[in-house]
């Protein structure tokens, strides 16, 4: 009963979502790319076969080579980085990060696994937040600050069987909760003075989720609703060269269209990796002193439609019917098409033009979320 409750719900969704904003296919990109011919694809769980000439034998000698052995780590299924093989069964949580100007700084975020930023609100000038997914959460002393989750995230977070931490939302979210595989702890967190007049910020530290999924009967290993790994990744030695690819577009600096809080992304040649900034200076983690820096960037355009006159909204994530958008590493772009089945625990699928998926190279990943609307004013150069 509680699957066929929530696919009501997402079936009224999408009805509700014939209201969305049109939009231009005019989005600034230095390059060849004509983003209005990118291919239709077909949704499918296994991948396509491909077009690519010899890439049948090429695959078939990669496959060949022996896997490097590490005892006492495994390929972590986020990042497909080393990681310790105790929590290789452990879930990932889904933190709701505020990113309004005075949450800042934030904790613990340059060591999370995934980050999403995606409008939180119509309002403000369409103020972001980030969900940041993180697979060896308590390795940290601190996480936050925590907020509020939106209906957008409950579909997304299932993908990765990860336990959503936040604190409260609207009464949208409140259906969602019914489905069996989103499971969640809200509020109830350390809350600390963070130096401003009005502002006490709310972190998880170290210990906090174990304690409470326990108490709340929450399982912290993979559960039956656990699809596998969200993503497929390039061997190791063979990773991902966009600039191989006829469809390759310089990007190293992205310019994101929000206007609140500016986001910007720049390839970084010393590292090979994209470092986040947005309210016109660089990103940097209080707790470790780091900044937010991306192997992969992935940016996907995506309907909307507003709920109420609060701002509240929800992102159409399972149409992707004439939606765009880029994957970038190593300095490149390339065009990229999506695909999200109808259930929210089956990973949004993204895949290069001619039909196969994204091959991601080792590291972490950055996804934003870009309205339709202003998929015309993204920048990439």
């Amino acid at each position: 009963m509680k699957d066929k409750k929530i696919m009501l719900i997402v079936v009224g969704l999408i009805i509700l979502s014939l209201s969305a904003c049109g939009k231009k296919d005019n989005t600034q990109i230095t390059g060849n790319v004509n983003s209005q011919a990118l291919p239709e694809i077909k949704v499918e769980t296994t991948v396509p076969e491909t077009t690519v000439e010899n890439q049948e034998s090429e695959e078939a000698a990669i496959e060949d080579e022996p896997e490097e052995v590490r005892e006492g780590f495994y390929r972590s299924e986020l990042t497909n980085e080393w990681t310790d093989e105790q929590i290789i069964d452990q879930r990932p949580i889904a933190v709701m990060i505020d990113n309004e100007i005075k949450a800042l700084p934030h904790y613990g975020t340059s060591r999370a696994d995934i980050v999403y930023e995606m409008m939180n609100s119509t309002l403000n000038d369409r103020v972001t937040r980030f969900m940041c997914i993180f697979k060896d959460y308590n390795s940290l002393s601190q996480i936050g600050s925590i907020r509020s989750v939106r209906t957008t995230n409950l579909q997304i977070s299932p993908e990765y069987n990860s336990i959503v931490i936040h604190d409260g939302g609207p009464l949208y979210i409140n259906a969602y909760f019914e489905a069996p595989y989103v499971e969640h702890l809200s509020g109830g967190f350390s809350r600390i003075k963070n130096g401003k007049p009005t502002e006490f910020t709310e972190y998880i530290t170290e210990g906090q989720v174990i304690d409470r999924c326990k108490k709340e009967g929450i399982d912290l290993e993979y559960n039956e609703y656990y699809q596998g790994s969200h993503w497929q990744f390039a061997k190791p030695n063979h990773q991902t060269d966009l600039g191989e690819r006829s469809d390759s577009i310089e990007g190293k600096k992205v310019e994101l269209p929000y206007k609140h809080n500016h986001p910007m992304l720049e390839y970084m040649e010393d590292t090979g990796l994209y470092r986040y900034s947005e309210y016109g200076q660089e990103y940097v983690d209080a707790l470790t002193n780091e900044h937010m820096e991306f192997k992969n960037v992935i940016i996907q355009e995506s309907k909307f439609t507003q709920f109420d006159e609060h701002g509240y909204m929800n992102f159409w994530i399972h149409d992707n019917e004439s939606m765009h958008g880029y994957y970038l590493t190593g300095g490149k772009a390339i065009p990229i098409t999506w695909a999200k089945d109808k259930y929210d625990m089956f990973p949004t699928q993204f895949y290069v033009s001619e039909g196969t998926m994204v091959q991601m190279n080792i590291g972490r990943t950055y996804i934003c979320i870009v309205p339709d609307d202003v998929w015309n004013d993204l920048v990439i150069e």
